[in-house]
């Protein structure tokens, strides 16, 4: 899952001096150094983060990044009291982001396409692969490819594990200018920081959103539009809160329309914003959140792949999923939420697979899902028993191994959030000028209402290994379902 946002703070001298030696006062000695940690801390939203930045320095820490639009500073320090020390006027809140990193959700690529069937001639009307598409004709996207393929003035920001610059699907489609790693909590524009570096989860997110039609592979949902790749995700695969940030902040202030978010913050499923650690997390993204929608980003995001109904939270059985501890059992509360997916003014998306219906690993939830998208389900028509390969996501691909790019298959809802990222950037191609909140509304009103199954929804019984029971499902709703917010998006109804 970093700086037009950032800035250097200058303070005056004296003052800092005198903040400085107020703080180190109230030390007894200086503190033995402990590993470089990395933390978010927190002024007072609208406030200067310069008394923030003096009591870092004095605290033993160095500023990473000041986000002074929204009060979030990201800080490094070796000192171990450094939590406590920083503590004071002009400090709201302070988290180390140690542990507290994400481990991408990484869909498994269940089969791959030939380069020489990538590669062929094939109906001049459409690219090679377009008939392993089945996707793309469940949203209507020939229908809206008729009005339009998207403008080149809209840019997705993609918050990804980065995308492979040189895949011939793509490399016309970057927006170079516009992408940048956000490791760290700091923007490293270098094309090699922002191209891939472990993990190929984020190239085929944007083949789904915008791989060219230039004879060659697939065709993504908007083939039009720009995409730039903004590294929220670390080479041991982890999305840190400080990259988050970074990345709503650096598609904020560099003229994105639109973000896709593939994934959740925090190795606990839930963030809950009443637990001490766990707040200060919250608070920062969802003020990077509400800073990227005031200008003008409309941020979508997948529901995850739990099975989980997102509106009746009273456990967590799967996390933390990070390894710093054994996963738990925990009890949560409405105060635990999905990050990003749950964030206000976020539209979250839940999974199809190819008969319209829930995939089967999909979260769900009443009030939760704003709208259902093609992700992809390899065992919904065997009932569990095996893998369809085909029935997943065809999208670009890049070996970790040997550097090659291809095209291959992966499922989840990693993979249904791009197609509702692609429909809203045909959307506002078409109609200039919605505003996040407007184009948000555009895409639930003009999504195909899908209804709820009857009974329990029971996709996958014969999975192996006795585990079917653990996808069952209760749809619940009228015109907007807890399965599939107000439906599966259409790209023809929103280019019209």
């Amino acid at each position: 899952m970093k700086p037009a946002a950032t800035r250097t703070l200058v303070i005056a001298a004296a003052a800092a001096l005198s903040l400085t030696a107020s703080v180190a006062a109230g030390m007894a000695t200086a503190a033995p150094a402990g590993p470089d940690t990395s933390y978010l801390v927190l002024a007072p939203e609208g406030a200067s983060t310069a008394e923030a930045s003096a009591r870092i320095a004095a605290a033993g820490g160095t500023v990473v990044a000041d986000y002074a639009k929204i009060g979030v500073l990201v800080a490094r320090s070796t000192n171990p009291g450094f939590a406590t020390d920083v503590q004071g006027q002009g400090v709201e809140s302070v988290a180390s982001t140690e542990g507290l990193g994400s481990m991408l959700e990484e869909a498994e690529t269940l089969g791959e396409v030939s380069v020489e069937d990538a590669t062929s001639a094939g109906d001049p009307s459409g690219e090679p692969l377009w008939d392993l598409q089945w996707d793309m004709p469940q949203i209507d996207l020939p229908e809206a490819h008729a009005v339009t393929t998207g403008s080149s003035d809209v840019v997705v920001g993609v918050l990804d594990s980065g995308i492979s610059s040189t895949h011939p699907d793509l490399a016309t489609q970057i927006a170079k200018d516009k992408s940048a790693s956000c490791l760290g909590g700091v923007a490293d524009t270098s094309e090699a920081a922002w191209n891939p570096t472990t993990s190929d989860h984020g190239t085929h997110v944007a083949g789904t959103i915008a791989a060219a039609i230039n004879g060659v592979g697939v065709t993504g949902v908007a083939p039009g539009v720009k995409v730039a790749s903004v590294k929220v995700v670390s080479d041991a695969g982890y999305i840190f809160p400080e990259a988050a940030v970074c990345g709503f902040m650096w598609a904020a202030e560099n003229g994105m329309e639109i973000t896709n978010n593939s994934y959740y913050i925090d190795p606990w499923e839930l963030n809950c914003r009443d637990d001490e650690r766990q707040r200060p997390v919250w608070l920062a993204v969802q003020r990077a959140i509400r800073y990227s929608q005031s200008k003008g980003v409309l941020n979508v995001a997948s529901a995850g792949n739990s099975n989980y109904d997102l509106q009746k939270k009273n456990h967590d059985s799967g996390s933390p999923n990070d390894g710093s501890a054994p996963v738990e059992d925990r009890v949560v509360n409405s105060a635990c939420l999905v990050l990003p997916g749950e964030a206000p003014g976020v539209v979250t998306v839940s999974s199809t697979g190819p008969t319209h219906q829930k995939s089967y690993f999909s979260s769900y939830g009443q009030g939760v899902v704003d709208v259902t998208a093609p992700g992809g389900d390899a065992r919904f028509r065997t009932q569990g028993a095996s893998v369809i390969a085909a029935d997943a996501i065809l999208s670009t691909t890049w070996n970790k191994t040997t550097g090659a790019n291809g095209w291959g298959y992966k499922q989840g809802t990693s993979m249904s959030g791009p197609h509702a990222a692609g429909v809203a950037a045909l959307a506002i191609s078409a109609h200039p000028g919605l505003k996040p909140g407007s184009l948000a509304s555009h895409l639930e009103r003009t999504a195909t209402p899908l209804s709820c199954p009857e009974g329990v929804y029971d996709p996958v019984p014969l999975l192996p290994n006795g585990h079917g029971s653990d996808y069952q499902a209760t749809c619940s709703g009228g015109l907007r379902t807890s399965f599939y917010g107000a439906g599966e998006v259409n790209a023809f109804a929103a280019v019209k």
